[in-house]
């Protein structure tokens, strides 16, 4: 099991280049299962997680091609319907193959899906709603098993949550529905708008993107594109709170600043100095102050940037406060941090911070993906060389972070134990 050696404190220094996003990615890969003609993708960033998914699609029977950094995906003859256990326990994306094998295949069989230990994070919405476009829904050992014998036919779908994951699935599922779906009360993440576009670059019929109300208009076929996702926007979140916590000019690039208006707006709130461009965010050197934020779906503060915001408010002066409102075990940074001389105390779903803490390194563990950067930032501020166990979380959503930092010159090093 790999580990992360950092020693701090540090300066950043230079410019890093984001990956395209993850979160995009992973449903667009699904979506692949809708199309019978050729799909070419753009740097597909090297992750845990994308790999998972791209073998999940081979076991499937789509063909997969690399030619430098496009990779093309034939599901032309796909020899199989379901998504199998030892693949999908590793990962909760697995369940966007659901729409669209139900869709094209009208059957189609997933196991219930793993993933990171944040809570429970449960499917209802996507069944449920499945079943009111006319899928027949079994669970039965572990796994779901849905059919539409005539296909699925258009309706209109209330979320009673705006989920990302099931307005992502019931979007690719509504492909190729007889007549208009609507999805009531959809997510507005940029990543939705992503897939949509993606879908639409095939031939798709999907309106209201951006809006929380998506229609889509059931087609007949889809036809050959290529595609690239955004950039990640978590992951910028990240480097952007790292070359603030170390007072660094930073550059970070090659995403879209207004996925992060609100994150934005919080720094600045908080006393922190940026420079904003098209396509990058440059840090300054600047003092933070206290800030209190609740986690919202967006455009509201991301449950995703909330560890590493935590770390964060321990260097900046005076008492935060952070509520998190969308996932109820999202806290298993806090004892680490606490670890690195961090002044953090848990109130039910609300965690205290005092500021301007001093910290110095220890040995920590990773318990999740974004708890494993919350600890990575602490120890670009702690002194000492601080050891970070567990590194695979890191792995799923961050692409060569130990290669980027080491650029931005920080001394880092990965080790196997």
């Amino acid at each position: 099991m790999d580990k992360l050696i950092i020693e701090g404190p540090v300066k950043l220094n230079g410019e890093v280049e984001i990956s395209r996003a993850k979160n995009a990615y992973l449903p667009i890969l699904a979506a692949v299962l809708l199309n019978d003609k050729p799909i070419h993708l753009k740097n597909l960033p090297e992750l845990r997680d994308i790999k998972t998914m791209i073998k999940l699609l081979s076991n499937l029977g789509v063909e997969v091609t690399t030619n430098g950094n496009v990779t093309t995906f034939n599901a032309k003859n796909l020899n199989s319907h379901e998504a199998t256990y030892d693949l999908v326990k590793t990962m909760r994306a697995s369940i966007f193959t659901l729409g669209p094998l139900l869709t094209r295949l009208k059957k189609a069989k997933v196991s219930l899906p793993g993933g990171c230990a944040i809570g429970t994070r449960p499917i209802d919405l996507h069944l449920s709603n499945l079943e009111k476009l006319g899928a027949k829904i079994n669970l039965e050992a572990g796994y779901v098993e849905a059919t539409c014998e005539g296909g699925l036919e258009g309706n209109i779908l209330a979320l009673a949550f705006p989920s990302v994951g099931a307005t992502e699935n019931l979007m690719m599922a509504a492909v190729f529905a007889n007549g208009k779906t609507i999805i009531e009360n959809a997510a507005k993440e940029p990543e939705i708008d992503d897939l949509a576009n993606f879908l639409n670059a095939m031939g798709a019929k999907i309106t209201g993107i951006g809006t929380s109300s998506i229609i889509v208009e059931g087609v007949d076929e889809l036809h050959e594109v290529e595609y690239e996702a955004i950039g990640d926007r978590i992951e910028a979140a990240t480097y952007i709170m790292a070359g603030l916590m170390t007072q660094s000019e930073l550059k970070v690039s090659k995403f879209n600043p207004h996925h992060l208006d609100f994150v934005i707006e919080i720094l600045k709130d908080m006393g922190a100095k940026f420079e904003v461009g098209e396509d990058y965010v440059k840090t300054l050197p600047c003092e933070l102050t206290a800030a209190k934020i609740d986690t919202a779906p967006f455009p509201g503060f991301p449950t995703d940037a909330q560890a590493q915001m935590i770390a964060l408010m321990t260097q900046a002066k005076g008492v935060s406060i952070v509520a998190e409102h969308i996932f109820e075990n999202r806290f298993m940074h806090v004892p680490e941090l606490n670890r690195l001389g961090a002044k953090i105390s848990l109130q039910g779903n609300t965690a205290v911070i005092e500021g301007g803490t001093p910290l110095k390194a220890a040995p920590v563990m990773c318990t999740d993906l974004r708890a494993s950067a919350a600890l990575v930032l602490a120890a670009l501020c702690a002194e000492g060389k601080t050891t970070i166990d567990r590194v695979y979380h890191l792995e799923r959503g961050y692409e060569k972070l130990a290669e980027k930092l080491s650029k931005l010159d920080v001394k880092i090093e990965k080790v196997n134990s």
